[in-house]
Order: structure tokens, then sequence, then C-alpha cells
């Protein structure tokens, strides 16, 4: 059964790939990690949480490619292929994942509990996986130096933002099905 894509799930696609990309320009440089603090994580965990599937996994596409193609919407602005090629790649590769089981995970609940467990399983877990074995891969560092410059400093600040994530989440879906309804 495929399900055609329609002009809503384009909207939401870009609306969300807008947002990814205004977060990025949220960047605390890290002095002992090759990986910013950045406020797309907490967008990635947004797409996951209010979007479907389809639309999630359309936002980050829409991100990714505009970023290859010379749009400064990676962190800090930055944008090309050498970006997804470069150290930061596999959290980029990760976002799109993420996002997705996210929204699988959540499968049109509300629930605060339910939204943050996803937040955490998709925005965090399965996002530092790939970021961490890209980063190792590509800067010949261990996989354990690798979690500690490019996971664990993060781990507390992906936390607040999984919860905030679900509370703001929370709060749209219940806007959306009020729209929807009327």
């Amino acid at each position: 059964m495929s399900k055609k894509i329609q002009l809503i799930d384009m909207i939401y696609a870009a609306l969300f790939a807008v947002l990814i990309s205004i977060l990025g320009y949220l960047v605390i440089p890290l002095p002992f990690s090759p990986v910013p603090l950045t406020g797309q994580t907490l967008a990635v965990m947004l797409a996951g949480s209010v979007l479907s599937p389809l639309q999630a996994g359309l936002s980050l596409i829409t991100f990714i490619f505009m970023g290859i193609i010379g749009l400064p919407v990676f962190s800090g602005g930055a944008s090309g292929i050498g970006v997804i090629v470069g150290s930061n790649g596999g959290y980029l590769i990760g976002f799109f994942i993420g996002a997705v089981i996210i929204s699988l995970i959540r499968n049109k609940s509300n629930s605060i509990p339910l939204l943050i467990v996803a937040n955490i399983l998709g925005g965090i877990i399965i996002v530092y996986i790939l970021g961490v074995l890209w980063l190792s891969f590509i800067t010949k560092m261990g996989i354990y130096k690798a979690f500690t410059l490019g996971a664990l400093p993060f781990i507390p600040g992906d936390i607040i933002k999984a919860i905030i994530a679900a509370f703001i989440a929370k709060r749209i879906n219940a806007l959306r099905r009020k729209a929807i309804s009327y």
C-alpha cells in the first residue's frame, strides 16, 4: 500500500526543514569537541513528534539536500557535501533516521511520556550511534574517544530538549486536531 505525497505533506516538510535550518544558527562551539551544541536537535525532535513518518522524512531530506546544494542550513551556516562527508555527517544522517523513528514510535499519540521516550530513542540514541560511529571513522579516533567528544557532553542538554520537544509537540498536536475538527 503506497501513499501519495500530498501538498500538505510538502508544506509541513518545507516548514520543518526551515525550522531545522533556523535553529542551526543557535550554535555554541565546544572547545573540546569537533561537534557544536546546536538547536537543530530540538527541531528534529519536534519534526518527529509532530509530523507523520512520511512528512518527517521529507523534511529531513529537504533539509539535507538544501545543505548539499550550498544553502547555509547546517549548524552555524555551513553547507556543501563536505559537511555530509565530514565529521558531522553521521549526525545529519542520524537526524533523518531519528525523526522518522520518533514519528513511528509516537504513532499519533499525544502522551508526554511516550513523546519523551520517542525523542530519547530517535532524537538522541539513534543520532548519537550514527554520529559517533561516523565521527570515529572520519577522524580515525576510537569509538570511546568519539563518544566522549561527540556524544557525552551533549546528553544532558539533549534530554532537556527531548522533554521540551514533547511539551511543545503536545500543544501543537492538540491545536492541529482542534483546527481539523472545525
